[in-house]
């Protein structure tokens, strides 16, 4: 990479992603990326967001990546504690969105302040690069949905009423609520705008979680619909070791395991189990048998006891073979840990990453939005298998068992753990060939922004 930027060269990026965990991980990642070619980072969110990764950055970044507090306005119900996604209670959302927007004139004192060579941006913040154009800085946008996600959603914005060419990414019957969602918001023609502007405000490219191995013909879409290079960012998954949290219970729990021979439970830092799910679930671990570490979430300001949303007589009937941790748990640590043999997830794009890049077969259980494609491609794909609700869209828990020990535990599920830890071996070998790229694009951008100025 030294042939790309020579000992000279430094170049500042501010980079802003939304309020929320899953896009602000995998930005943290390719700031740690670029750091290590002579990029030095500027991350830029609000306090509550700031806080929970500034143990992630260490020592090794101390100096390359700087988080750069934006604070919003204090609107009705919206103390600066809910100025995340992470435990928001779901009617607040709209209000965070307007909350942000609101600060735009605060962004700009920071572009103002950092003065970079270039802004990376999130999804439907077209603002964010307009701001920069008026201080003749170049803007990248990155989405950290997955390519065949983003170009689903793309697709509807640009061909309303026409069917996705992929055959392979749909709705179930049950997930039509979703489906829907996302139509409505592609017909929505203020969120149409602000996506297109999102784009023709990207210089040049266009970045995009993902790898061309995977989702290529995706990607491939992608670009044809959005006129502009599409870049794949590569799967930007923690490294388990820079986590410096107190988990020393869970992984000594984890360490009297059998090898392969635990699931790890968790929905991701937006979504909360309905008690019905929550029931079925534990039921669907209970009859297993499998070890199991399951993450618990509860939104903010909720008082809830375990023993309120379980069954009854859970925790004596499952007795060691079971872990439940409420809030948060080290996922990258754990995935990575060899007693770990499955991953019961939500299929949130970031954990689909994760559980590929340690070669961990996934139990698939979508449960809004985005996830059910996610869950489509990680069968496509070979690495899991889904956990399919009956037609009134209620999981079931002799299927959850059923599911959870042919990935874990029977025989036959032998094909699916082999594809999960081929695909460990195709990430690890193929190394950091995408941030190769996307730091060679980076450098042209900011080189004949230093030379000439921007337009």
């Amino acid at each position: 990479m030294e042939s790309f930027i020579s000992n000279s060269q430094t170049f500042n990026v501010l980079m802003f992603p939304w309020l929320a965990h899953g896009h602000i991980s995998p930005y943290l990642e390719l700031a740690k990326r670029l750091a290590k070619r002579n990029f030095i980072i500027h991350l830029c969110s609000t306090p509550a967001n700031l806080s929970s990764i500034k143990h992630k950055i260490g020592e090794k970044f101390a100096l390359s990546i700087q988080l750069v507090e934006l604070h919003l306005p204090t609107l009705p119900n919206l103390p600066p504690c809910y100025h995340t996604t992470n435990g928001l209670p779901p009617h607040l959302m709209p209000t965070l969105k307007k909350a942000l927007e609101m600060a735009a004139p605060s962004f700009d004192n920071i572009l103002c302040t950092v003065k970079p060579d270039l802004l990376i941006y999130d999804f439907l913040q077209p603002w964010a690069p307009l701001a920069a154009s008026m201080h003749n800085i170049p803007a990248v946008e990155f989405m950290t949905s997955s390519l065949s996600m983003t170009a689903y959603m793309f697709h509807f914005f640009k061909r309303p009423g026409v069917e996705f060419p992929f055959s392979t990414m749909f709705y179930r019957d049950y997930e039509i609520v979703h489906r829907e969602r996302l139509l409505e918001t592609a017909a929505n023609e203020q969120v149409k705008k602000h996506a297109f502007q999102g784009i023709d405000r990207s210089s040049r490219i266009v970045l995009v979680k993902g790898f061309r191995e995977i989702e290529g013909k995706y990607g491939d879409y992608l670009s044809s619909l959005l006129g502009k290079k599409v870049v794949p960012v590569g799967p930007l998954v923690q490294d388990p070791t820079h986590d410096v949290y107190d988990s020393s219970d869970i992984m000594e729990w984890l360490d009297k395991k059998d090898k392969n021979s635990t699931v790890y439970v968790s929905f991701g830092t937006e979504y909360f189990l309905t008690k019905q799910d929550m029931l079925e679930l534990a039921y669907g671990l209970e009859l297993s048998n499998v070890n199991f570490i399951w993450v618990v979430r509860f939104p903010k300001g909720e008082k809830i006891k375990l023993e309120e949303v379980l069954p009854l007589g859970f925790f004596e009937r499952v007795g060691e073979r079971g872990l439940l941790v409420e809030g948060w748990a080290p996922q990258a640590k754990i995935l990575s840990h060899e007693g770990v043999g499955g991953f019961v997830s939500h299929c949130g794009c970031s954990s689909v990453m994760e559980s590929m890049k340690f070669g961990i077969p996934m139990v698939a259980m979508p449960m809004q939005l985005d996830q059910p494609l996610n869950a489509r491609l990680v069968e496509d794909i070979g690495v899991g298998v889904e956990v399919v609700r009956n037609r009134l869209g209620v999981l079931q828990k002799e299927v959850v068992a059923a599911v959870i020990r042919h990935v874990v535990v029977d025989t036959d599920g032998e094909s699916v753990r082999q594809k999960a830890r081929e695909m460990r071996e195709k990430i690890k070998n193929k190394g950091d060939e995408e941030i190769d790229e996307v730091v060679q694009e980076f450098v042209q951008l900011c080189a004949n922004k230093k030379k000439n100025g921007f337009h």
